[in-house]
């Protein structure tokens, strides 16, 4: 959907369409039925507008239409998921009964005989799911591959004689997969070319591990040199690395706040700030998923009550988001956020693991993206595993944390120093995004991951699948709802050369299971093209057309006519 201004709203707010299932609240602002026509207003909608939308009032604080779909949940999908989930629990507990009675084997880890008076490690809900339910799927996850990561790879092949429990190699390889689960979001993650010359080269000169932390003797000129090319990429003072993007938020969101401390957390945040924000000793509430109004309701309650019993102010209130949610696809609204942060006087820690080097015109992250400045963002993190085709993390802002972070981080006091090649690997890359190294590389895919991205969306949309997520995400999730055909779609597309990610409970909510596309600048578009059909394939063959709202082709497209041309079904 494209704002035009026949469509969009006669006072200027930036519209969102957001589901309006089974959690209409989450993704939305002001829940509103879409508006018609005055004439019609009084009396019906057509059915096609028949849609909720997220209307923000801060239409002034944003350069460019902020458009969002999460269609709602069809009533019947949502009980036959429910079904489906149903009779999985009773037939996994008719299992647990045949496996007490030594009638069945179990090969999950469970306590022994002599420990069965011990409090359970095991019995948990987690557990029965992972026996009877993840167990029947487990085929497609943790396949190994044996090629470059990039728009292509090769599969090893593997079977199971014990439905899953354990697999063996076939000595088969599937080659030539296209690659639709990997975050190689500018196609970085290549065995050719300037990134792997240089991190080639620099093995060579200071070998492959540092064998120290940063503080003893394993700080190198090229650890000195990326750090500065980074805080030079953020537009801020100065930053530093870690060597996993995981421990980058986890073990310092601890050194920033502490007891006394307020952490309003996005509800969809990862699980890296979770699980620093519960390490820091400090309070935390959660806010719905991008709702402002949910968000200033907490900081409003912070500023007026103060701490739990003592009414004392709050030492720091600092609001966790992330730049591009991994498992919605959907982007933060930061201008909203920044607005509120400076209103109430909060921090704000942005976490751009998925948004940096894949969003904005420059590639600089959901900040470039939304024009906004660098210095109004108190804590920039972002991940190199992704746009860059490397490992680790980093932290900037201004010059006073980072000296802050470099003595209080248990990231940097005690983690071995960043591999001398994977350093080289991002130097090269993000000068090859800033253009520095005297070529247009980076520009280019920058800006075929943008082309990439709503092309693949646009066409999914016209085929009738329900899409979570911005319309500017190269993170595509498609809705699959029922626990049977998370294992088959995954199945089915391999079968056809074409590799995707599947994502179920724990990761998502337990009735929203979902396939998961990540778009690359190194797709050419034979390969969207034949990947879209197998996709549009596969999902006649189980039904996993459930949009109402499809689209239908049109010869409108935002890019080059030469690059994309719109394809009959």
């Amino acid at each position: 959907m494209t704002e035009s201004p026949a469509t969009k709203p006669a006072n200027g707010d930036v519209c969102q369409r957001v589901k309006n299932g089974l959690k209409p609240e989450r993704n939305g602002l002001l829940k509103s039925l879409h508006r018609c026509h005055e004439r019609q207003s009084k009396h019906h909608c057509h059915p096609e507008e028949e849609e909720v939308h997220a209307a923000s009032h801060h239409d002034s604080l944003y350069s460019r239409p902020f458009i969002e779909s999460f269609e709602e949940t069809p009533m019947l999908v949502a009980v036959l998921t429910y079904m489906g989930y149903g009779i999985l629990t009773i037939f996994g507990y008719l299992r647990d009964f045949l496996r007490h009675w030594k009638i069945e084997r179990c090969h999950i880890a469970r306590e022994k005989e002599e420990q069965k008076d011990f409090v359970p490690l095991y019995q948990d809900f987690e557990n029965f799911y992972t026996r009877n339910l993840y167990m029947r799927i487990r085929d497609n996850w943790n396949r190994p591959i044996c090629s470059v990561p990039g728009a292509k790879v090769d599969l090893m092949e593997r079977a199971s004689h014990d439905y899953n429990w354990t697999f063996e190699y076939t000595g088969r390889v599937v080659r030539d997969v296209i690659n639709l689960g990997s975050y190689n979001y500018l196609g970085f993650a290549e065995n050719f070319g300037p990134c792997a010359d240089s991190a080639a080269e620099v093995t060579i000169k200071y070998g492959v591990g540092v064998a120290s932390t940063r503080q003893e003797i394993g700080n190198l000129d090229r650890h000195e040199d990326m750090e500065k090319l980074v805080a030079k990429f953020l537009g801020v003072e100065s930053a530093m690395a870690f060597g996993m993007g995981f421990a980058t938020n986890s073990m310092n969101i601890p050194a920033l706040t502490g007891k006394g401390c307020l952490i309003l957390s996005d509800e969809l945040n990862h699980a890296s700030l979770v699980l620093g924000a519960r390490l820091s000793g400090s309070t935390i509430r959660v806010f719905k998923h991008n709702n402002m109004q949910s968000l200033e309701k907490l900081l409003r309650e912070a500023i007026v009550h103060g701490q739990p019993r003592t009414h004392r102010p709050w030492k720091k209130i600092l609001i966790v988001v992330e730049g591009i949610y991994s498992m919605e696809g959907s982007i933060v609204r930061l201008p909203e956020v920044i607005a509120l942060k400076k209103r109430y006087r909060a921090y704000l820690y942005l976490d751009e693991a998925h948004s940096i080097g894949a969003l904005g015109p420059r590639g600089r992250g959901v900040v470039d993206y939304f024009g906004l400045d660098p210095r109004d963002v108190d804590v920039m993190m972002g991940t190199f595993t992704k746009s860059f085709g490397a490992a680790g993390g980093y932290i900037a802002g201004k010059r006073e944390l980072i000296e802050y972070l470099r003595s209080h981080s248990h990231s940097a006091v005690y983690a071995t120093s960043m591999s001398p090649p994977v350093v080289e690997q991002i130097i090269t890359s993000m000068k090859c995004i800033m253009g520095e190294d005297g070529t247009t590389i980076g520009c280019d895919r920058v800006r075929q991951l943008a082309e990439n991205t709503v092309y693949f969306r646009k066409r999914l949309r016209e085929m009738g699948f329900i899409i979570y997520g911005n319309e500017d995400s190269p993170v595509v999730p498609m809705m699959l709802y029922m626990p049977a055909k998370i294992g088959a779609f995954g199945r089915e597309m391999l079968k056809r050369d074409i590799g995707v990610v599947v994502v179920g409970f724990p990761a998502t909510p337990i009735i929203e299971s979902r396939a998961r596309f990540c778009i690359s600048a190194a797709h050419t578009k034979e390969m969207l093209d034949r990947a879209l059909s197998v996709i549009s394939e596969v999902g006649d063959l189980l039904q996993l057309k459930y949009s109402r709202h499809r689209i239908q082709p049109s010869m409108a497209r935002p890019f080059d006519d030469n690059m994309y041309e719109d394809i009959d079904d």
